[in-house]
């Protein structure tokens, strides 16, 4: 007898679950921002506002928040040139870490043109890259500005480390590099 009660149980369960599925009629969805969420991206148009993509743009003159400065010299050769004749340090001689400026120089820099500035890094010793020129080079007189400016923006076949690093930390570099500057010309 009890053998037919488990059966019959089980049979009235199977045929329970059976008779509530139907292929035919959709499943409800609970949340459904949570199964189809709708992505927004910064630049989209929007019918939020009259002219659009405008609204998401900041507004005219406007500054990020952050340790971010506007840099005023322009990514020619004249604010090459401008930035190499009047650009100087913020930091003043305590505010300089030679170790730190080492640390940033050899993620970023060392690589190309060396642990000691004479152009002979590891993708230059490996012929990945040519031309590096070394820090003492008679022919490049390179200056506080100059080394920040090609930080910046980069020049020739080195790009821009202006994602890369911040402003502080790119001014710890130009000091960096202006101390192997004048190590190897000793």
């Amino acid at each position: 007898m009890k053998r037919v009660i488990k059966y019959i149980t089980v049979l009235v369960l199977v045929t329970g679950f059976m008779s509530c599925q139907k292929n035919s009629r959709p499943n409800y969805q609970y949340m459904p921002n949570m199964y189809e969420p709708v992505g927004y991206e910064a630049y989209q148009e929007s019918d939020a506002f009259n002219n659009g993509i405008e609204a998401q743009i900041p507004a005219e003159g406007t500054i990020p928040r952050g340790d971010f400065m506007p840099y005023e010299f322009e990514d020619t050769n004249a604010g090459y040139d401008e930035a190499k004749a009047t650009l100087t340090s913020p930091l003043d001689s305590i505010q300089i870490d030679y170790a730190r400026g080492k640390e940033l120089y050899d993620v970023y820099c060392g690589i190309c043109h060396g642990a000691k500035g004479n152009g002979q890094g590891k993708l230059v010793q490996r012929e990945k890259i040519l031309g590096v020129p070394s820090y003492d080079d008679a022919g490049r007189a390179i200056t506080t500005g100059s080394i920040y400016h090609v930080i910046y923006y980069g020049k020739n076949t080195m790009g821009s480390y202006a994602n890369q690093l911040n402003e502080e930390e790119r001014w710890q570099v130009t000091a960096y590099v202006e101390k192997l500057k004048a190590e190897l010309e000793k």
